[in-house]
């Protein structure tokens, strides 16, 4: 990529979170779920300026994907975010509901990975009375509740397999059952979708569907990492530096260049989340009117290369590997390992053929 910056800002001090809680309603926190309902943001048409108030920087690279936001928004196809954690997808997530015909309707978030596997398909589709063991009365799903507006999916690649069919039905019909109920229900939902993950190694290793990847590959963005858009760094810095100290009640007026610079050569595995929780920590041991950042808190050296990213499978086998362990390789029953990844115990079984595990011999070397 080039050397750009997606930058982020909110007129609030929540300021910038992957899932920021500019909500008008908030289901239950547990799932991950969060709705906003956009007739609360504004009764009047949001200009682009207003639509973009989530992202700052002006380099390349930010552009371009405002670029892609203003062609795509206007459409209902579908959109797939693809970025680093902590780069801004639900910003522009926000930012193509808010240039869209659906602005005037609710924009629901949901994080697939905030929750159980065995909870997701009620958490998206709902559910009937007697569904299951508590479901004591209908509860409709996030589906439902976007009908007419849009659905902004997060960590899509963690959806289990199983569901992945009725999620593909639903794009493509706009109609489904609740769980545990035998009425078809029909939507009119736009979805954009969100990944960290790279979907179509997933597809090659047979751990996500082809065809609801290219079901969700209609319109892909892809959100550039901070380091980058080193450009846009100082600008981010100021932002959060007036927003904490604003918060902080402290006068801190600038930032000296030779931080900034510093900054600017820090590789920010954690985007710009990191960045935003260095500054308030700055503003934090700052006694007087210039910025006194940590900068020995940034551990890795000027021009070292950021650790090499792990793969999905390489955190998938070593989560598993760990459970395993501390079972002492009991698949099943109340507390075997498959009850404590969420999975079916054949389920379990599967995946350990696919990942090459095994149980180690006893008395080999680990």
């Amino acid at each position: 990529m080039a050397s750009a910056t997606v930058s982020l800002q909110t007129s609030d001090s929540a300021t910038w979170q992957e899932n920021p809680s500019q909500t008008s309603r908030r289901a239950d926190p547990a799932s991950g779920f969060e709705e906003m309902n956009s007739h609360s943001q504004s009764s009047k048409a949001l200009s682009a300026p207003d639509a973009f108030a989530g992202l700052i920087g002006s380099s390349e690279l930010i552009q371009r994907v405002k670029e892609q936001v203003r062609t795509v928004a206007p459409t209902d196809s579908t959109v797939l975010l693809e970025g680093e954690t902590g780069t801004g997808k639900e910003l522009v997530s926000r930012a193509v509901h808010n240039l869209s015909q659906r602005k005037h309707r609710a924009l629901i978030k949901f994080n697939c990975a905030a929750i159980p596997h065995g909870l997701v398909e009620s958490e998206l589709f709902g559910h009937e009375r007697g569904a299951f063991t508590g479901a004591i009365a209908r509860k409709l799903g996030r589906f439902e509740l976007a009908d007419q507006g849009t659905l902004f999916l997060d960590e899509v690649g963690e959806i289990p397999l199983e569901l992945q069919v009725k999620l593909l039905r639903v794009l493509q019909e706009q109609e489904f059952e609740r769980l545990g109920g035998t009425q078809t229900q029909r939507v009119n939902v736009r979805l954009v979708a969100a990944t960290n993950c790279n979907l179509e190694e997933m597809v090659s290793e047979q751990e996500f569907r082809s065809d609801l990847y290219f079901r969700l590959n209609v319109f892909p963005i892809t959100i550039p990492p901070l380091r980058e858009r080193t450009e846009d760094i100082p600008l981010l810095a100021e932002h959060f530096l007036k927003e904490y100290s604003r918060r902080m009640d402290k006068r801190i007026d600038s930032i000296p260049e030779s931080t900034q610079e510093r900054l600017k050569q820090h590789p920010w595995p954690g985007n710009v989340r990191e960045l935003q929780n260095f500054i308030e920590r700055a503003v934090i041991l700052t006694t007087g009117p210039t910025l006194s950042a940590p900068l020995e808190d940034l551990k890795i050296p000027v021009g070292a290369e950021p650790p090499p990213a792990v793969t999905l499978r390489q955190a998938e086998s070593s989560h598993i590997l760990k459970i395993l362990h501390e079972t002492n390789w009991v698949l099943g029953g109340p507390r075997g390992a498959a009850i404590r990844l969420g999975l079916k115990r054949t389920t379990l079984v599967s995946k350990l053929r696919k990942l090459g595990l095994s149980r180690p011999v006893p008395g080999a070397a680990l």
